[in-house]
């Protein structure tokens, strides 16, 4: 117990924000900044799209990273090495690393287990982001760029807060309401009419599914929405439906450089995380080459325009992939055709094949992995297939499919998971996990004066490599957390509160806020937006700069001190 005291306490010193082991405070302050999260990516799976790209086009053995890796970033959650992406990337945005699934919300603490110590009075509160601060103190304009649903945990953590990351209905809102010139990605369907009501009464553009609409938009404030959640692999998608996220990157920067201010951009490789899941080498391959021309066309803006710094870094490391695997004999003296030969001829993800096999006639499966794999079933591999409970074109009833009929060796569940073991048996490349990793992830980064982030960082210290780039510190987001972010309780201690409940089950409680001196003196606020309507009749209207925050777990809001002084008038 002692010696694990004595070590939480050294990592303490080690990683607390005001203990920064690198240097930012000689950082040259830039314009623009462009932070870009291949999600889930760990160094082998750069290695792996590498050598895919180097294989197909020998004109091509690097990235466009390749030139600006600089050195490696230890992410970890508040109270545990491995972390997913919504207290990882929390981390970079607001300089303090949550608990599993909290998005940029201050952590409960955990003394026994916290890698630095935590403020218990803190817990729920929500933590101000970079890019919050951005737009805020610097008027930037700020976006996003991504291949997931918009709410998910790394979008999520730029631009809202909750300690649950599965609560949409929470952070949907949020994001509609945080001053975002600029939203590309996936989840159409997740966008209500209310919320796009709301951003086109606000003079954005709204495009769902709309590819051509978005290409012809000549507004500068945009949503552009696809498919119903998350958009298509790269490999997978069809060009006529949905754009690649390097046209994505390149619109969000077209669009976001007009303010004469600056801005600030993250753009997500979202599913290279989604692919290491699944244990498909060539989703996370491609994926990542996917997001790896973003980065070209985001470099390219940077080292034109002389104004932008670009930031690149996985949030963590996912799957534990390895070129190189134990039941494949001879594997390290394999060339490079017996290598990644097999592996180029892949022409969809696991998903993608799942889902052609499933859109197809059992009759057409041999032809189906010729042309887009690149090898026939055996026997006893048809059969495995044949008894995937989710494969509609089965020639065997599903009443009759059992594991039991297929080798132990074959049986991977669904009909996704068993192509992905299937592509993967044909290549040398192993995963020790489906689940995240806890491995330091690659560092590399553009700044037109050369201050750049040098050798190994923890997360908390990249945070703040991220604030002076705009010229701020960590103290200034905690200064807008504490102006914008203070609990209802402390706002409006002379005044009377009632928190009246929803009338949807799933919906949230409002606040009424009273003067008892003066009964039309009063506040409706309505959580997860900007807008409080004041008077008792809510006749007039407040737009806040930052967005309030409800919790039900202490049943609190967190909104802005000022708010207590329209009472007053």
């Amino acid at each position: 117990m002692k010696k694990a005291t004595t070590l939480l306490l050294l990592l303490a010193l080690i990683f607390m924000p005001a203990k920064a082991q690198q240097d930012t405070k000689h950082v040259k302050p830039v314009k623009n900044v462009i932070l870009m999260i291949p999600d889930g990516t760990s160094l082998s799976a750069v290695s792996v799209a590498r050598w895919l790209q180097w294989y197909t086009n020998p004109d091509k053995p690097r990235l466009n990273i390749d030139p600006y890796l600089c050195g490696t970033v230890l992410t970890h959650c508040s109270n545990a090495p491995i972390g997913d992406s919504a207290p990882t990337t929390s981390c970079y945005m607001t300089g303090f690393p949550g608990l599993a699934g909290w998005v940029s919300t201050y952590p409960l603490a955990d003394p026994e287990n916290d890698i630095y110590p935590n403020d218990p009075k803190r817990a729920y509160q929500p933590a101000t982001t970079v890019l919050e601060a951005a737009r805020m103190v610097k008027n930037k304009a700020v976006g996003l760029v991504f291949t997931c649903e918009f709410p998910h945990a790394t979008p999520a953590d730029c631009s809202a807060h909750s300690y649950n990351r599965s609560k949409y209905n929470w952070i949907a809102p949020q994001m509609v309401h945080n001053g975002l010139s600029v939203v590309i990605g996936g989840g159409a369907s997740l966008l209500s009419e209310e919320n796009e009501a709301i951003l086109k009464a606000n003079g954005y553009g709204v495009f769902k599914d709309d590819l051509q609409g978005m290409r012809n938009y000549q507004g500068d404030k945009i949503w552009a929405l696809y498919d119903k959640r998350e958009m298509d692999y790269d490999i997978d998608r069809n060009p006529d439906e949905q754009p690649a996220i390097e046209e994505t990157t390149r619109l969000a920067i077209e669009k976001l450089s007009k303010d004469p201010d600056g801005f600030f951009l993250m753009v997500e490789g979202s599913k290279v995380d989604w692919a290491a899941h699944a244990n498909d080498p060539i989703g996370i391959a491609t994926e990542f080459l996917a997001f790896d021309r973003a980065c070209g066309v985001a470099l390219d803006f940077a080292r034109k325009n002389g104004e932008t710094a670009v930031v690149i870094v996985p949030d963590h490391g996912n799957s534990g992939l390895s070129i190189g695997r134990r039941d494949c004999k001879n594997y390290s003296k394999l060339s490079k055709d017996q290598l990644f030969h097999q592996f180029s001829q892949y022409k969809r993800t696991a998903q993608g094949m799942a889902e052609l096999v499933n859109s197809h006639p059992a009759s057409e499966v041999q032809n189906l992995f010729r042309t887009y794999c690149g090898f026939e079933l055996t026997p006893e591999e048809l059969n495995a297939l044949n008894n995937c409970n989710d494969y509609k074109n089965s020639p065997i009833p599903k009443e009759k499919r059992s594991k039991t009929n297929v080798s132990a060796s074959l049986y991977s569940g669904s009909l996704t998971s068993f192509m992905a073991q299937l592509m993967t048996s044909r290549t040398c490349f192993g995963f020790t996990t489906g689940g995240h990793t806890g491995e330091e992830v690659f560092l590399a980064a553009y700044h037109p004066q050369g201050t750049l982030p040098l050798g190994m960082w923890s997360n908390i210290e990249l945070n703040q490599y991220l604030c002076s780039l705009f010229g701020m510190t960590h103290d200034t987001l905690e200064e807008l957390t504490a102006k914008n972010f203070v609990p209802h309780t402390e706002v409006f201690g002379d005044y009377t509160c009632e928190i009246i409940p929803s009338a949807d089950e799933k919906g949230s409680p409002s606040l009424v806020v009273k003067n008892k001196k003066s009964k039309n003196k009063q506040l409706q606020i309505t959580p997860f937006t900007n807008i409080v309507k004041v008077g008792k009749k809510g006749q007039e209207e407040i737009r806040l700069n930052s967005v309030v925050v409800y919790v039900d777990k202490n049943n609190t809001f967190y909104l802005p001190k000022e708010l207590a002084d329209y009472l007053k008038k």
